[in-house]
């Protein structure tokens, strides 16, 4: 606690010092008469003083520290002055102006207002003023994204791109770096996550109607949580107060799936009023509910990697069919006492529920051999084209999983004359429930002529495939889980406003506390039965495009199955008995303290800003599992019980230098920290004889040191050309590996020379990169091609990170590049705006990258995801001042998920999702 109260003293001492007589202080507020648009992101400039600021929620505005004289005060939004007027600053006093825009005759140009180029030029405003390296996505003033969801806006962002879930945009890399290694909050409270095992949150959870702004801060300053080493992703939501009156919009859309031919609904409604109250006091409510459902599905085709020189060794064909249901709601209230106090209630309900079913076609390839005088059949691998004997199993998968999040955030700000108090007190919580599912029933076969034909896109053939009466059921798994995750954390933030030297300064120190809590419990039941045939499960045949996939399992009659099973008590009793150890082992409970102080600084020296400081934070973890040794119910079964607690203190340096008036240099240097996912810390043993499997409760934090070098060069109507190179040096890189012979691992096994699959730190992996960017709106050319615009970026990383294993006495180590990095990202956009029409074409494109490490010994096992180029479309269309029509076409040239082993020649998965339409209308009141 010393550590974390030294600093908050030692920066209040220096804030209170006198470094510099206190001046005035410029504030106000943008207001706009007719209720057209928000100005939060206008720029507000002292043109004499060369001082400028962004407006924030409500229009506002302040400038402390302003020293006494005559100043132009201009407000601009884009390339167009709002205003412009002369103000008189006095010694010690606040001068309040206010400005009123669109009272007259003279109405805001709405190109400023609504559409693309209003998106882009307000997402530039932000990243030239920002103190940190970021990079921004805007809604318009109406609140429109320029895509489905948070994930699929964000990858079109210089060093960004996303993982995809059946086709949809969840998950964002940044920099290379994967979604547990970049950070998530919702109007500065961080989200936790329902998934199992997982840091990361899926950027679809909030609804899309309440989302104002999209923030990817790429380099840390010290009042930030330092758990991300790609970027700190911040979704913000708006605000009631951002408008003068009442306010609402309504949307409807219909999307059609091509590949399983299904309409699909979603409907999205906000709105909110402002009420204004006696003297400065304004009460805002806004609030935001969507509702979609989805009806979709993808067909695939995989190896896994089971190559062996050309020939392989066991297959499988899928169909999915998915219900797909998200709702979400969240209610904003913002309470402004006066212009100096003012206070916000931020909540977010979401609720994401899959229903899925997942019909397999399996089989391993076999031989005859010759074992102890008898014939049996054993594993082999097989060329394409031939045929022979194999083992085929139908398999049918059967669940229904439901993601809740739930968050509240209160919090105030208060300025003080030179001082500024902010703090939010936040709770959240995320679950994952999967409450009954038939993870698989399996119906196996053994037959005598099958083969597969192709290796990018291999299928099954064999007419013994087809007849049921050759499949008697194996087993049916049904699995009951669930997941938590709470996470409680309150946060102070102290700034006092300074002069040094004649330049405008602040000190910034303050705190945070955060609990969390990560839970896991499962229950697993494995049942089997003697001579139950296919023949009397099966339910019509499945539609799969690929090739001739047979008959489809019926759920209905299954799940009878398996209800029956279950209720004969020596049944349940041995089904119980065979789940027993996969159900301990991922039962877990993990609690997580981080308590964090900080100290920073800033000063602003004509055109350079130095920004310094020191973060420190301090985790303590604790967590409690099981060790398991044996495989059944008579298994020896002990809680294990752990600790582990660590500290860092984080120092930064950041600067931003004006070369030219539209021209900026920034560099910085950084250092973050990022957590072990909970699966790699689970603290759970599992031991079958000399083989183990467990969790790594001792692992290391990722410790990243970060150099950050760009320049910026800003050219008005929503234009930019950028470069910006970035390096990272990453300790303690987490990955999975084996040991052998371990004399811990030997201990609790009972056995000499065991070998574990565990998680080790490595060697220190580095990151480095280049992200060129360009944008801009054609204004100046003849109409009608004044409407045009286009925007293009690229990103190039190139990493390096040691693995290394124990095969008996010989250790391994081959060096890779991170998992799930691209070397190239990619986007290309191409639009046209006017009064009336919007339209968009934009293509995106991530280089193939490492999936999976095969062999340590041998790159050629390893499995890679394919090159991808998702193009887009996008069309509206202005019917009134109200209402807009609007077509989205997503992925449309079909692009397919691809991944392969060693060379693309050889199938690991391939996934076919078809290109979704949707039409829709929106209606505003504004």
């Amino acid at each position: 606690m010393k550590l974390l109260i030294k600093p908050l003293v030692a920066s209040l001492a220096l804030a209170s010092a006198t470094l510099a007589h206190a001046d005035g202080i410029v504030e106000g507020r943008i207001i706009d008469a007719a209720s057209q648009t928000i100005y939060k992101g206008a720029v507000v400039r002292l043109e004499e003083a060369k001082r400028q600021t962004l407006s924030g929620q409500s229009g506002r505005f302040r400038l402390p520290q302003v020293p006494a004289g005559e100043y132009t005060l201009t407000i601009t939004l884009g390339d167009q002055t709002l205003d412009s007027r002369k103000i008189t600053v006095t010694e010690n006093t606040v001068t309040s102006t206010d400005v009123v825009v669109n009272d007259g005759d003279d109405m805001i140009d709405e190109v400023l207002v609504y559409g693309q180029s209003a998106q882009m030029q307000r997402a530039l405003d932000r990243q030239r003023y920002s103190d940190r390296i970021i990079s921004a996505v805007n809604a318009d003033a109406i609140g429109e994204l320029p895509d489905a969801n948070a994930a699929e806006a964000l990858q079109r962002i210089p060093g960004l791109s996303i993982e995809r879930d059946q086709g949809e945009g969840r998950f964002v890399r940044v920099r290379g770096m994967g979604s547990d290694y970049n950070s998530v909050s919702v109007n500065g409270t961080q989200i936790p996550a329902p998934e199992a095992g997982t840091r990361s949150v899926a950027l679809d959870v909030i609804p899309s109607n309440l989302i104002s702004s999209l923030v990817v801060t790429k380099s840390l300053t010290p009042d930030m949580d330092a758990n991300s080493i790609g970027g700190a992703i911040e979704i913000e939501s708006i605000s009631a107060l951002d408008r003068e009156g009442p306010f609402y919009n309504a949307d409807l859309e219909y999307s059609y799936d091509e590949l399983t031919e299904n309409t699909n609904p979603k409907l999205s409604l906000g709105g909110g009023t402002t009420i204004a109250m006696d003297g400065d006091r304004r009460l805002g409510i806004a609030a935001a509910a969507s509702y979609e459902s989805r009806d979709f599905g993808s067909e695939n085709t995989e190896t896994g990697g089971a190559w062996d020189d050309g020939e392989l060794e066991e297959m499988e064909m899928r169909d999915y069919t998915i219900n797909r249901e998200r709702i979400g709601a969240a209610l904003n209230l913002d309470y402004e006492h006066d212009i100096n106090n003012a206070f916000h209630l931020r909540t977010l309900y979401s609720k994401f529920t899959d229903d899925e079913q997942r019909q397999a076609l399996i089989a391993e390839f076999q031989e005859l051999v010759i074992e102890d005088g008898e014939e049996e059949r054993d594993g082999t691998s097989r060329a394409s084209g031939d045929s022979g004997l194999g083992e085929v199993s139908r398999e049918l998968k059967d669940r229904k999983e439901t993601q809740t999040i739930k968050s509240v955030t209160f919090g105030g700000e208060h300025f003080i004359n030179d001082w500024t108090v902010e703090y939010d007190l936040g709770t959240s919580s995320a679950k994952e429930d999967e409450p009954d599912s038939m993870d698989s029933a399996v119906f196996t076969a053994e037959v005598d002529n099958i083969g597969f034909n192709g290796s990018r896109q291999p299928i099954l053939f064999g007419s013994e495939l087809y007849d049921t009466s050759n499949f008697e059921l194996d087993e049916i798994e049904r699995v009951r889980s669930y997941s938590s995750d709470d996470l409680n954390v309150a946060k102070i933030d102290i700034t006092r406003d300074l002069i040094v030297a004649d330049y405008p300064a602040m000190v910034k120190f303050g705190g945070k506390l955060k609990n969390r809590k990560k839970h896991m419990d499962v229950d697993i039941r494995k049942y089997s039965a003697d001579d139950i045939s296919l023949s009397d499960y099966t339910s019509g045949s499945t539609d799969y495009s690929l090739g001739n996939f047979g008959p489809s399992l019926s759920s209905s009659q299954l799940r009878s199955l398996m209800n029956t099973l279950a209720a004969d008590a020596d049944t349940e009793a041995d089904a119980v008995a065979e789940g027993f150890v996969d159900s301990l082992i991922e039962d877990y409970t993990i609690e997580e303290d981080v308590n964090a102080a900080y100290v920073m600084g800033r000063i602003d020296m004509d055109q350079l800003q130095l920004i310094g400081g020191l973060r420190h934070e301090q985790t303590k973890q604790k967590s409690k599992g099981y060790e398991v040794n044996g495989d059944d119910n008579e298994a020896n079964v002990s809680r294990t019980h752990f600790s582990n607690d660590y500290s860092h203190t984080l120092p930064s340096l950041l600067a931003k230098l004006d070369i030219a008036p539209d021209t900026q240099v920034r560099a910085a240097w950084t250092n973050s920290v990022v957590r072990p996912t909970f699966e790699m810390i689970r603290p759970n043993v599992a031991i079958d004889g000399d083989e183990l499997e467990a969790g790594n409760p001792d692992l290391k934090p990722l410790e990243s040191s970060n150099l950050d070098l760009g320049i910026e060069h800003f050219m008005g109507n929503a234009g930019v050309i950028s470069a910006f190179a970035f390096y990272k040096s990453i300790d303690n890189f987490s990955y999975e590996t084996e040991i052998s012979d371990n004399d811990y691992y030997n201990s609790l096994a009972g056995e000499d020379d065991t070998t574990t699959t565990t998680f080790e730190n490595g060697r220190t992996a580095t990151v480095k990169g280049l992200e060129l960017a360009y944008s801009q709106k054609f204004a100046t050319l003849p109409a009608p091609f004044n409407g045009l615009l286009l925007s293009a970026n690229v990103t190039f990383v190139d990493s390096k990170a040691t693995i290394e294993s124990d095969d008996g006495d010989e250790h391994l180590s081959r060096t890779i590049s991170l998992p799930q990095q691209s070397d190239t990202t990619g986007n290309l956009m191409v639009g046209y705006e006017n009064d009336t029409i919007s339209l968009r074409l934009a293509a995106n494109y991530k280089s193939d990258y490492l999936d999976e490490v095969g062999n340590l010994e041998d790159s050629s096992e390893d499995i890679k995801q394919s090159a991808q180029t998702q193009v887009d479309f996008n069309a509206s269309y202005k019917v009134s001042e109200q209402i807009k029509v609007r077509f989205k076409a997503a992925n449309l040239t079909d692009e397919p998920y691809y991944a392969y082993q060693g060379s693309e020649r050889y199938n690991a998965q391939y996934e076919d999702y078809g290109p979704t339409y949707s039409l829709g209308l929106s209606y505003t009141s504004f």
